[in-house]
């Protein structure tokens, strides 16, 4: 059982005889009565989001989510390929039960099938990435403001906002919970 206190993002609970899994969460202390959580809760079976609140003793039931190293090879319009690193097994996945995972995944990069009861539900993408970026507009010389940033297209086709000083060609770590920009590589 998990209480509703300890919810962070990823974690999966079963609910009215579903499977939810929390894409956002915040923990609100009014001035006035009892704390909640509110939520934002993705069904990890039909893909549904839908926003609920909840009190933090509220406790449920956690769902067993499966999750399996697999490499991703390549896709070719339609599906998405993975091998399964010890059976070399290679398993077929469409775009709606991946989501927007893959936007920091390349060609041959280890990713956590998600699965629950057998049913893939999602891709679950290392925390930290190297990217190169493909197109960005060069940083002007003197064009130095504090936190600046600019848009940025990376190998994968993601884009994301990165420094001024970030150049095209340029290989960057990128964090995939959040999309955000840290460092050059």
């Amino acid at each position: 059982m998990i209480s509703a206190g300890d919810f962070r993002n990823g974690v999966t609970f079963e609910m009215e005889g579903n499977v939810y899994q929390i894409v956002e969460f915040q923990h609100v202390k009014p001035g006035k009565g009892a704390a909640f959580v509110r939520t934002k809760l993705k069904n990890v079976i039909n893909g549904g989001v839908v926003e609920k609140t909840f009190r933090p003793t509220d406790k449920m039931p956690k769902a067993h989510i499966e999750r399996k190293d697999m490499e991703y090879l390549y896709n070719d319009g339609e599906l998405y390929y993975f091998m399964d690193q010890e059976s070399y097994e290679q398993m077929p996945l469409n775009a709606d039960q991946l989501g927007d995972a893959l936007r920091f995944v390349k060609e041959n990069m280890l990713v956590k099938i998600l699965s629950y009861k057998g049913n893939v539900f999602g891709v679950e993408p290392p925390n930290f990435v190297e990217l190169q970026v493909t197109e960005t507009e060069p940083g002007v010389k003197g064009d130095t403001a504090t936190g600046a940033q600019k848009p940025a297209t990376l190998e994968t086709g993601a884009q994301i906002n990165v420094p001024l000083f970030i150049d095209q060609g340029d290989m960057i770590r990128v964090d995939t919970r959040t999309g955000e920009y840290m460092e050059r590589a």
